[in-house]
């Protein structure tokens, strides 16, 4: 088996007499989608705040790509490749999806902001930023100001502008969150779409979406990890029914 792109270890998370992660364990292979899933409160933020370097574990190791990567800050982590969707760089609704995602470009490749001239303007960005709106099924929207996208656009803007940044692996905290049934349809078929090409850890309470995408989801309740398997071992699990999916798993 090929080594994991990410490679979590007994992770403790305390606040105060709160446990909020309680030596949690997982690993993300290659090319997988790998779903976490978990009531509120299950602790599923603040594993993610330690994955990418905004809170500070009390115990465990986080290892990417082989390297123990637990105490390093959260810039240190995106240029190792480590990418979250929604917190790459904030939309700017005055720019075109293009100039948005080129600016995401820009800032990968270590350039200031050029504001004054726009960033799509610049063909060594270009190319990348529209193959990246390409990726999420916004190529045709490219030259709309991204005020004018509607809610779900957004969230694939913020796919294209973490995709244009070439990571290694891709963190998506909610994607389909406010979405409505065709948004969420459409996540999903743009997803199903970059599968296998980068790894992503997904973590969503649209359990259709989970167990239309996931390779393998990792059930935490009170920051424990009580399974990790494949989506039909997951569907199938009584203590997983039990202590959170009920009659929400899909058939």
């Amino acid at each position: 088996m090929l080594e994991p792109v990410l490679q979590v270890d007994g992770l403790v998370k305390r606040f105060g007499g709160l446990v909020a992660t309680d030596n949690l364990s997982l690993d993300i292979r290659p090319g997988e989608i790998h779903a976490v899933i978990g009531p509120n409160g299950a602790g599923k933020t603040t594993m993610v705040g330690q994955l990418i370097g905004e809170l500070r574990p009390d115990a465990g190791t986080i290892r990417f790509m082989g390297t123990d990567i637990t105490a390093l800050p959260v810039h240190a982590r995106a240029r190792l490749g480590i990418a979250r969707s929604f917190q790459i760089t904030s939309i700017f609704h005055d720019f075109t999806a293009l100039d948005n995602v080129a600016l995401a470009v820009q800032a990968h490749q270590g350039h200031s902001f050029r504001f004054w001239s726009p960033a799509a303007d610049d063909d060594g960005l270009r190319r990348p930023a529209l193959a990246a709106l390409e990726q999420v099924g916004l190529g045709h929207r490219a030259g709309v100001v991204a005020s004018a996208l509607s809610h779900g656009e957004h969230r694939q803007l913020e796919i294209a502008m973490a995709l244009a940044t070439e990571p290694k692996l891709l963190l998506l905290d909610e994607p389909m969150a406010g979405m409505g049934p065709e948004d969420s349809a459409r996540m999903v078929q743009m997803l199903k779409g970059i599968k296998g090409s980068i790894p992503m850890l997904l973590i969503e309470h649209d359990m259709d979406a989970v167990f239309a995408l996931a390779d393998r989801i990792t059930v935490l309740v009170y920051g424990r990890n009580i399974a990790t398997d494949e989506p039909a071992a997951i569907r199938s699990n009584e203590a997983v029914r039990q202590a959170y999916l009920g009659d929400e798993v899909p058939a």
